[in-house]
């Protein structure tokens, strides 16, 4: 009984934050739901492997992330496979607005960041490959370090730096797609 009040009064606290991140991960609450309540029954009949002083947060994380790939993940025959361009900074930003917004004195990131919505983040975050997705939720949302994500995925470092690399870049592209079609819709309106 005593391990029980333990988990809970150690584990439960991270129950939101693993459900935030549990719905950016399966994008629909039920499954969310589903997956939080296998990753805490996994922790809890685990917990006696945990080690004191560790990061209990990371090594939930860790359950839950391995819990998301081998159920949803299964669920697919192959995973998708994306072939990501390069994008140079120089043509983002010039595309962006980054010359007009120097010259105005501020970046081109506060620029572009202040025409978009929270929706249009998302949608971008949702529409990235799933390797790239978890690792930039687990960097930028949650807040993870380089060392933590790697150990929650179970990836080398050097894996988890391709993967934020690539899947911010596949973040911008997605935003300039986003920008444009409303720069060439706002043309057509003539507003």
């Amino acid at each position: 009984m005593a391990d029980r009040e333990r988990f809970e009064e150690l584990a439960l606290p991270f129950a939101d934050n693993l459900y935030s991140a549990a719905l950016r991960m399966a994008h629909n609450p039920a499954d969310a739901e589903d997956l939080v309540q296998e990753t805490f029954l996994k922790a809890y009949r685990a917990f006696d492997t945990f080690e004191d002083g560790t990061n209990l947060k990371a090594w939930l994380y860790r359950i839950l992330t391995n819990t998301y790939i081998n159920t949803y993940r299964a669920r697919r025959r192959r995973p998708d496979e994306t072939d990501l361009e390069e994008v140079e900074d120089l043509y983002l930003y010039r595309r962006l607005g980054g010359l007009e917004a120097a010259l105005a004195g501020r970046s081109a990131e506060e620029e572009v960041l202040d025409s978009f919505t929270d929706a249009d983040v998302t949608a971008a975050l949702d529409a990235l490959p799933e390797q790239f997705r978890l690792a930039v939720i687990l960097a930028d949302v949650e807040g993870f370090s380089y060392r933590e994500i790697a150990e929650i995925m179970g990836v080398p470092l050097g894996t988890v730096m391709s993967r934020l690399h690539r899947g911010r870049r596949a973040l911008q592209r997605a935003l300039l797609q986003k920008r444009l079609a409303r720069a060439d819709r706002a043309t057509e309106t003539g507003a």
